[in-house]
């Protein structure tokens, strides 16, 4: 089985096809995946598609994009909201330098109180960094500093810098479709040396479609390809990739039952 461990699931693309995109995954082999929270003013919706769906589960945050509009969001919030029985992680929450979308003071703050709750919770904070890693670096190691919290780079496209930095404090790694584009040598060799128990693998539906779907809806039957291209970056087969990804989830997520995946 697989896991998809990073989706959008509440937004516009999926309105009128959750039941039929999580039956494609299941087909595809992907058992279980995490609805990714944006905004902690929508947790209701995302709460809800959790609740109606066995296979899926989903976490609370504010995206550094939505930053500034949360940034009345405290840390007893995101406890609390956190506290629903298929919450199981903290986030998206981090920095984007690349768009720029919020003032980059408010996304540290918002960064910074995501990762109080996660400390408090012990749910693992779901982490967006896009052109970003000095900043980033340094406030891991300030915050990890400060007492030790779990965590996931999401996504990642970083540089190797935060690669190991990221996996020095304990960090572990998710990869997307973006490991299966044509010109992502350099990231294909960043992830063949994430050691194996950090690797996670992921859709980031609707976007970032992988091959050969690129520049179409992605959704979590997608992940099953790049669990492919990740097998075989590591040099192993795509059945142990998937073994591996899975064990490493159930790990770092550890809110999630252990018989959800047996009756996935």
């Amino acid at each position: 089985m697989i896991v998809d461990s990073h989706c959008h699931l509440d937004f516009p693309d999926f309105a009128e096809d959750i039941p039929g995109v999580i039956g494609r995954a299941r087909a595809a082999g992907v058992g279980l995946m995490v609805t990714i929270s944006t905004r902690v003013r929508r947790f209701d919706q995302i709460r809800a598609i959790a609740a109606a769906h066995p296979a899926v589960y989903c976490s609370v945050g504010t995206h550094p994009h939505n930053a500034e509009e949360e940034l009345d969001v405290t840390v007893d919030e995101l406890v609390a909201l956190s506290a629903y029985e298929k919450c199981v992680a903290i986030g998206e929450a981090g920095l984007d330098y690349f768009y720029d979308t919020a003032p980059r003071a408010a996304q540290e703050q918002g960064l910074r109180t995501h990762i109080a709750a996660a400390r408090i919770t012990g749910l693992p904070l779901v982490i967006h960094a896009r052109d970003a890693d000095d900043d980033m670096i340094r406030i891991l190691g300030e915050e990890t500093a400060a007492g030790a919290f779990p965590a996931l780079l999401h996504c990642f496209s970083s540089g190797r810098g935060l690669m190991e930095a990221g996996v020095a404090l304990g960090l572990y790694v998710s990869f997307s479709g973006i490991l299966t584009f044509k010109r992502s040598e350099e990231l294909r060799a960043i992830a063949r040396d994430v050691p194996s128990d950090r690797l996670l693998v992921e859709t980031d539906a609707p976007y970032l479609a992988p091959q050969p779907w690129r520049g179409k809806r992605n959704e979590p039957a997608y992940v099953a390809n790049t669990c492919e291209v990740l097998a075989g970056v590591k040099g192993v087969s795509p059945a142990e990739m998937a073994a591996t990804t899975t064990a490493n989830f159930l790990r770092l997520f550890a809110k999630v039952p252990r018989d959800a995946v047996a009756t996935a």
